[in-house]
């Protein structure tokens, strides 16, 4: 239920208002990484920041666009996700990071997710196992062609959410999944896909390759964070890429 604040209704914890009128949203989850995606839009304005959420709204190529934080983990992406699609968002992009399970996927690199193992617990209490994981399809096209007019290059593979960062086990389990084909690994896909295809939102995942497969996951995370090494430049360009999907989906609406 949104909480009534003044003459307006705003959500109660992403806290942005039910008549916002913004259908497009650019999803990180880490709150620093929202100025970086503002820094693309035009007229950027600082909407709120409460809890693990931040938000900026801007304009694209003249299309209005919505930047906010989701946090990390299941949990607070599928929080974010529910009180976007109340507030009126049809489409969201996430840009996130992921660890890379396969031996040809580098640091800096993005990869486009086709579909989530859903090795966490958020997307059960939405539905069974069976329900699958999967973006929607002509988002991650429009985000192969935002990346092809870009020069950027990109892998698509099935990525592996979960919600234990330093489980003792991950080496092993990591392995395991390399095995099955899966390309990488990271904390949200999978409950933005599960709850945005339960309510009806466009939703697709992007990563930016923080940690190589072997490599020490906690260590390289601090890295990116720091924007310390070359993982800094694998989150330009996802940036530019999910604001490039976003406008085509757009554009494809009027013709």
């Amino acid at each position: 239920m949104a909480e009534s604040n003044g003459n307006k209704s705003r959500m109660p914890h992403i806290q942005l208002p039910e008549d916002l009128g913004i259908e497009y949203a650019v999803l990180p989850g880490d709150p620093a990484r929202v100025d970086r995606v503002a820094a693309c839009l035009e007229q950027a304005e600082f909407l709120v920041f409460n809890r693990e959420y931040k938000s900026v709204k801007g304009l694209y190529h003249g299309i209005p666009v919505l930047v906010m934080s989701t946090g990390m983990g299941g949990p607070s992406t599928a929080i974010a996700v529910e009180e976007l699609h109340r507030i009126g968002v049809k489409a969201a992009v996430r840009i996130g990071s992921c660890g890379a399970l396969l031996p040809d996927i580098h640091l800096g690199d993005l990869v486009f997710a086709k579909g989530a193992v859903r090795d966490e617990g958020t997307s059960l209490g939405y539905a069974p196992l069976s329900y699958p994981a999967v973006p929607d399809f002509g988002l991650l096209m429009a985000l192969q062609s935002s990346a092809r007019e870009l020069g950027i290059p990109w892998h698509m593979g099935i990525v592996r959410s979960h919600d234990c960062l330093y489980r003792d086990e991950n080496p092993e389990i990591y392995e395991n999944w390399a095995k099955k084909g899966v390309a990488a690994s990271d904390m949200e896909t999978a409950a933005l896909f599960v709850v945005g295809g339960i309510r009806g939102m466009r939703t697709a995942s992007v990563l930016n390759v923080v940690s190589c497969r072997g490599g020490d996951v906690s260590r390289d995370i601090g890295q990116y964070a720091s924007g310390m090494n070359i993982t800094a430049g694998g989150e330009e360009r996802e940036i530019l890429t999910a604001l490039g999907a976003l406008k085509k989906i757009n554009d494809e609406r009027k013709c």
